[in-house]
């Protein structure tokens, strides 16, 4: 389903490292190819999208995937397709809150019931079974997304949006 504004005809939306998620009406790009998938390629290689085609762009939790000396080529990717004033929403896990639930001994907060331990589950979520590579913590996004060049940077909870654009997930 496309979302009509009076000021737009169509918005265009990037559901950037998509996986296995492939909802109509999104552009999906993800470093694998697969059914749903609009575009496979490798963000580092470029996005074949044209500059400031783009009204919003979601990601849930793929940037982690990526080496840290890559953050800001492939935030730098997506703020070169994105429309100025257009969107990025990123969903990220947050080491901060992983941080101080694991002091708290929190355990409930950990999804991950892998170990015995709160102290191995929350090593285990971090890490993501080896998926993350790139741990953030809100202070280390907002700076990426700084010298990508993105000047309106705000962190709103989870399935929280500060948009009137539909996002990908309810």
């Amino acid at each position: 389903m496309l979302v009509v504004h009076p000021y737009m005809t169509e918005i265009r939306r990037l559901n950037w490292g998509c996986g296995d998620v492939t909802p109509p009406g999104w552009i999906n790009s993800d470093i694998e190819s697969g059914p749903g998938i609009d575009i496979s390629r490798d963000i580092l290689d470029g996005l074949p999208l044209d500059e400031d085609s783009i009204d919003y762009i979601s990601s849930q939790h793929a940037l982690p995937a990526l080496m840290v000396w890559n953050q800001l080529d492939a935030l730098s990717e997506l703020h070169r397709v994105l429309k100025p004033g257009g969107v990025l929403h990123l969903c990220l896990p947050d080491l901060d809150l992983a941080i101080t639930a694991y002091q708290s001994g929190r355990q409930d907060y950990f999804v991950v019931w892998d170990w015995d331990t709160i102290s191995s589950n929350f090593i285990t979520q971090i890490v993501d079974h080896g998926y993350n590579r790139t741990p953030f913590t809100y202070e280390f996004a907002e700076e990426l997304l700084w010298k990508a060049g993105f000047a309106d940077v705000r962190q709103v909870g989870y399935l929280h949006t500060v948009t009137p654009i539909q996002r990908l997930l309810s």
